[in-house]
């Protein structure tokens, strides 16, 4: 799989996004689009009281929070779907959208085929490959950007790329164009260096605070560990009991482990999946 950055020099013009959407990605993207420039044109989520809390909070003219949405939608020069990936599909049917409209939805595990039933849009991504959580603040210029231009039969369109490219340009210097199906493993790699790697932080802080230890004593590991993974292939600096194969120290965690179960059977996965690729 090759990432091919996409060409700089789409200076982004003010561009009319109108934002479906009001969970955590939409929070941080939407005074993103702001400070770049952009124009909101809306704000919708199916929880109006969401809609209505994230425009209050940004800075700048007031920006509208559609109830509904009805015809005739309010004029975007793009329209973000910062929705549930399940949502997606439900959306898309019901919303009265203006003929031709770009329409770019931030998922990482959805195709473009989610638009195969909405013909009358031009359906792109936009997908931000970070995690988004209340109260962190978001160093965008930081922040890879996916996009995927609507196709037709002689290649991405055109005028879609170029606002998807301006758009993504404008707040941050990472942005890659790449199909569905390697943002799918880009996704699933994801997963695996944030989504999994934070649950096993849970599990070992959830550890120490039954030893009534501070969870700061692992600080200093977690860092080196991941500074070590962005200087070298992580497989090559795997350590611990199950690369060495110590059978008197894995014995002895997993009696400690004997009363969570659930944690036992994940340390025997991973340590049967350390084994696995050592011999490989």
């Amino acid at each position: 799989m090759t990432f091919l950055p996409s060409a700089a020099g789409d200076a982004a013009t003010s561009l009319r996004v109108g934002l479906l959407g009001a969970g955590r990605v939409a929070a941080h993207l939407a005074p993103a689009l702001l400070g770049a420039g952009h124009r909101l044109a809306f704000v919708w989520s199916r929880r109006v009281a969401a809609a209505q809390a994230l425009a209050a909070g940004l800075s700048g003219p007031a920006v509208p929070v559609l109830a509904t949405l009805t015809a005739p939608l309010p004029q975007a020069d793009i329209y973000l779907l910062a929705l549930p990936d399940a949502a997606l599909p439900t959306v898309l049917a019901a919303v009265p959208w203006p003929a031709g409209a770009l329409v770019a939805h931030l998922a990482g595990a959805v195709g473009l085929d989610v638009f195969a039933n909405t013909p009358n849009v031009r359906g792109g991504v936009f997908y931000p490959l970070q995690s988004f959580s209340p109260g962190r603040t978001i160093a965008w210029p930081t922040v890879p950007l996916l996009i995927e231009a609507p196709v037709t039969p002689t290649g991405p369109e055109p005028a879609a790329r170029a606002v998807l490219l301006a758009l993504a340009h404008s707040i941050s210097p990472l942005v890659h164009e790449l199909a569905s199906a390697e943002r799918l493993r880009l996704h699933v790699a994801a997963v695996f260096a944030n989504n999994f790697t934070n649950h096993l932080l849970g599990i070992a802080n959830a550890l120490l605070a039954e030893a009534c230890l501070p969870p700061q004593l692992l600080a200093p590991l977690i860092l080196e560990t991941v500074a070590k993974a962005g200087s070298q292939p992580p497989f090559t600096a795997q350590t611990g009991p199950a690369v060495r194969h110590d059978a008197p120290t894995l014995a002895a965690h997993r009696a400690a482990l004997a009363g969570h179960p659930s944690w036992l059977a994940t340390y025997n996965q991973l340590t049967d999946s350390i084994q696995l690729q050592a011999q490989s």
